[in-house]
This record gives structure tokens, sequence and C-alpha cells, in this order.
């Protein structure tokens, strides 16, 4: 297999993370097909995708079908799951958040930080959920995401770097044309609940210094505590706070370099794209680290310098005066940041690991396709159908048409 290039489908890209990737692997040829862009993804999502026509999913299954022989090995995030089984591939399951955290195959699964279920399934929904998990022939996950995957049996494997696109995240680009009357910091992630956005609302209330933190109107959805919190989040607004419409992805470098500082996840216990984006943009930041959830780089276990380590809105409130009081603080965290983020988050290691995961997995498995028989793989869609309670007239129409 030695010289060959590899073709890798990606099928759901969240949070840009394969096409960052697939800008640094060697060995590898990796082409991205993502779901439709609809609010905040016309923002967040890279500009260059391929994308589904619709949310169909007998469409999306149609469309796999027809470019699968074009491909080594399948990767899939989030619902691409499903895609992927119900196409009979040989895939990787890469997880970045809640479809581990609460998955769609646990009864009435929900997030540690919500009281109310994010998913209520019927057996047949959570059974056809599960059988996609165990079709994987491996998973994976980084940092606090790999906790939660390593509850449930199978290949599981906890690969920690995240790589982030250098040649967008620097400090080359130019700062934002915007005039700053004091102390900024700029906070581009979502207001909600998995954010931290209430500790931060309440660690306000005991600031002393006098600063302004620039906040993305962009907000939490999903089950209804969800929408409810998040939309009560937005109505307290505090004092210190701006709202800000949406910033594409590509826009992003120029707030990160006019700011002073970022505020990142405050409540998960590690950092995600935020934190490394905003270091590698030469910004001092705050997050929340949970010093339990353990992180590896080269099979040895690091520490991340992220602060605070206690996430009580008390502590909170201090870390951010010192921010913004004391230029000397900052300036001692962000070495140990910068020192933490360009091994974390190096895309050249990344690209590495990956044509080397890539190189192994396609030699196990020679073939995208599993070749299930087609008797079992139409019951397979079958089951799929009448879960999601589909009229025996759409089932039957689907059955029949087979482009295998």
């Amino acid at each position: 297999m030695s010289g060959l290039i590899l073709n890798i489908l990606v099928i759901g890209d969240v949070g840009n993370v394969f096409k960052t990737i697939s800008k640094y692997v060697k060995k590898s040829k990796i082409h991205i097909i993502n779901f439709p862009k609809d609010g905040a993804g016309v923002y967040t999502y890279d500009e260059n995708y391929e994308l589904f026509e619709n949310y169909k999913v007998r469409d999306q299954v149609e469309k796999i079908n027809e470019i699968k022989n074009n491909f080594d090995l399948a990767v899939v995030m989030g619902t691409g799951e499903r895609i992927a089984y119900l196409s009979d591939l040989n895939y990787i399951s890469y997880y970045v958040g809640r479809d581990i955290d609460a998955p769609r195959f646990v009864k009435n699964s929900k997030e540690p930080w919500y009281k109310e279920p994010l998913h209520k399934l019927n057996f047949f929904e959570r059974k056809f959920y599960r059988e996609a998990f165990d079709f994987a022939i491996a998973h994976i996950a980084p940092t606090w995401v790999f906790e939660h995957l390593k509850k449930f049996q199978g290949n599981n494997i906890k690969m920690d770097l995240k790589p982030v696109d250098t040649t967008l995240f620097n400090d080359d680009f130019s700062p934002l044309e915007r005039k700053k009357e004091k102390f900024t910091f700029f906070c581009p992630q979502r207001i909600g609940i998995p954010k931290g956005t209430d500790i931060l609302w309440k660690a306000l209330e005991f600031c002393k210094s006098d600063f302004e933190i620039l906040q993305v109107d962009w907000r939490d959805t999903g089950s209804e505590e969800e929408n409810r919190t998040s939309l009560e989040l937005i109505e307290n607004l505090p004092s210190h706070v701006k709202l800000i419409p949406m910033i594409k992805r590509k826009e992003i470098p120029s707030f990160y370099n006019w700011c002073d500082a970022v505020i990142g996840n405050l409540k998960i216990g590690s950092f995600e794209y935020v934190e490394l984006e905003a270091v590698l943009c030469k910004k001092p930041t705050i997050s929340f680290t949970d010093k339990k959830i353990k992180i590896f780089y080269d099979e040895k276990k690091i520490e991340s310098p992220f602060i605070p380590e206690n996430n009580d809105p008390k502590n909170v409130a201090k870390i951010i005066d010192e921010f913004v009081l004391s230029s000397q603080f900052r300036e001692s965290i962000f070495e140990k940041e910068l020192n933490f983020v360009q091994k974390i988050s190096d895309p050249k290691k990344a690209g590495e690991w990956w044509d080397c995961f890539f190189e192994e997995y396609v030699k196990k498995y020679p073939s995208i396709n599993r070749k299930t028989p087609k008797i079992k793989l139409k019951i397979r869609i079958v089951s799929f159908l009448i879960a999601n309670r589909l009229y025996f007239s759409k089932i039957k129409r689907f059955v029949n048409t087979d482009k295998r």
C-alpha cells in the first residue's frame, strides 16, 4: 500500500474538523459531504463543501450509494453515522459532543447539565441507533468527549490532537476596524448552559473591574429546556455584555486579533476550538479546566494550562478581574497556553496521525463496502423506516429502490 493515496469519504463535518485535516494529510485525500446549510451553518461551515441536496434520509443514502465506490474508507460525524449504516459502509465514527454524551440509543438520554431528556425515542429508534453505533469499525473521541465514549463497549480510541488551520488562525490577519473604549473580551461561542454562559453571567455580578464582552448573538437550540434556558440568558443580558451579529468563519481571526482576551467554555472542563484558535491568534484565554480529564500528547499525559480550575462564579470573577487589571498575569498565563496549544493543535502532527490511521484501517478493511446480504440490508432499511413511523407505502417504495 506504500505510495498509494487513500480516498477517504467524510459524511458530516461538525466544527470543520476534517476540513482542517484534509489540508495536512499527505497520504490521503479527503472528500467531505456535509448536510445542507441552515441557520448558524451559513456562518460556521467552511465555504468549500459538497452538500447533500436536502435533509431526506432516503436521498442522502442514494447519494452515498452513487459515490461510495470511489472511496476506500468512510469517517462519519453526527447523523452521518446513520447514513453510513444504511449505505452499508465500513466507517469510523468521530464524536465531538452530544452524539455520545447523550446518545440516541440510550432511553431518555440527557446531558449532565439539563434535567429534561434531549432525546425521547421509542424502542425501535433506540435499537436502530445502537446498531448504527455498533456497526462502526472504530470510535474516536478527544478530551472530555472520550469520558462519555468509554462508557460504551467498542473499539474506542482516544485521540486528543485537535488540529487548527494555522493558515487561517494566526496573528497575521489585520485586526478589526472597530473602536475599543475599554478592555474587551471576545466570546464567539454559543449562548447556552453547555458553554457555561450561566456561570459567566453569574460571575459578572462579582466582577469589580471595568471591561466589555463582545458576545456573538448565537444561542443553543434543541430541546424545550435548551431553548428556554438560552432565551432566558439572552433576556437577562448583563450590562458588561454587548451582542454582535453572527460572524463568518473566515472573518473570526480579525476579531481575535482585535480583542484583548477571549472567554471560552466554562462548563465542560476542557478546551474547545475557540480556545485553541484564540491562543494561536496570540490572545490569552479564560476556560475552565477539570484536572480529572486526562489529556495525552505523544502517548504522554500533559496538563492543560487553561484557568480557572474551579468554575465557581466568584472564582471565575476573580480570574476575569486579574486578566483585566494585570498585563503581567495575562502574559504569564498566555505563555503556558501557547506552549500547550502549539502541541495539542499541531495540524501537521494530526495529519500524520490520520494518515497512519487510515492506512492501518484500509489494510484491515480493504473495501468501503461491507457487502451485507441484500435481504439483511433491506431489513435494516425497513427497521429504520418503521422506527420513524413512516407509512407502508413509503417503506415499500424505498425497499423496491435498489441502487446497489
